[in-house]
């Protein structure tokens, strides 16, 4: 497999096309490489310059990341971004992004993975923006805390950046929708979800969640987002048999 035969899996499996006229992200591949076979493809978070330095040093010939380096505009390519350009070229690795097709994928993308690391049931479509739905929403039978929900959410013992409580002590509806969504927090309290979960807070939600009496989980942009690009790994090796690598560069955000 070379990266155009890894470009047409990726796009056999994602919507990437589907989401292109509202996702401002570069889907895709956003930096190409010589011809020869890849053997080992890297996955992380972020295309910043410390993944790029591990996928190199693991000797990666690809590096597939969920928030990439070009985002709805031309960008100049100088001082970090010119250093990052630099370090891919000059390892001959490519970069794949893939941003809101890693999000709402129904099985593979972060929110669904989180949908189920949560135990969410009758999981149906949420969180519309521009008219999609990028995130998840289900229901908890028996209810559970919202002690309980967190470290399902954050399985390695870390706290919550943000944990509101709501009216009642334990959540049996719940929606997801990661990363940097805190404003999808208006359509849950009009859904009447219990529990509203993403990766980060906004001052600008908060009076109209305490007012409501819905509970909000922020667990970390970061934190909520490293499951897709783990599961896509994962479908990768098992499909292709290509050796992967997952890179963990967590930001604390």
């Amino acid at each position: 497999m070379d990266l155009k035969d890894f470009d047409l899996w990726c796009r056999s499996l994602l919507e990437i096309e589907a989401l292109k006229s509202i996702d401002d992200s570069l889907n895709g591949v956003q930096v190409g490489r010589s011809c020869t076979p890849l053997e080992l493809v890297a996955f992380a978070v972020d295309a910043c310059a410390e993944t790029i330095r591990r996928a190199r040093a693991a000797g990666a010939q690809a590096l597939f990341v969920h928030h990439g380096l070009f985002w709805g505009r031309a960008s100049r390519v100088e001082d970090g971004l010119l250093e990052r350009m630099r370090l891919l070229l000059d390892a001959d690795l490519a970069l794949y992004a893939c941003h809101l097709p890693l999000d709402k994928h129904p099985e593979l993308g972060n929110n669904a993975c989180l949908a189920r690391l949560i135990g969410l049931k009758d999981i149906k479509p949420f969180g519309s923006y521009h008219g999609v739905d990028i995130g998840f929403r289900g229901s908890l039978d028996p209810a559970l805390s919202l002690d309980e929900i967190a470290q399902r959410v954050l399985p390695d013992g870390s706290r919550p950046k943000t944990l509101i409580p709501g009216s009642k002590e334990k959540a049996s509806s719940v929606a997801v929708v990661s990363g940097g969504a805190a404003m999808e927090a208006f359509q849950a309290l009009e859904a009447g979800i219990d529990l509203y979960v993403t990766g980060e807070s906004s001052h600008s939600v908060y009076h109209a969640v305490v007012e409501g009496g819905m509970a909000f989980l922020a667990a970390g942009h970061y934190a909520t987002e490293v499951w897709g690009v783990k599961a896509v790994a994962e479908r990768l090796a098992r499909e292709t048999g290509l050796k992967t690598l997952f890179i963990d560069v967590p930001t604390g955000l």
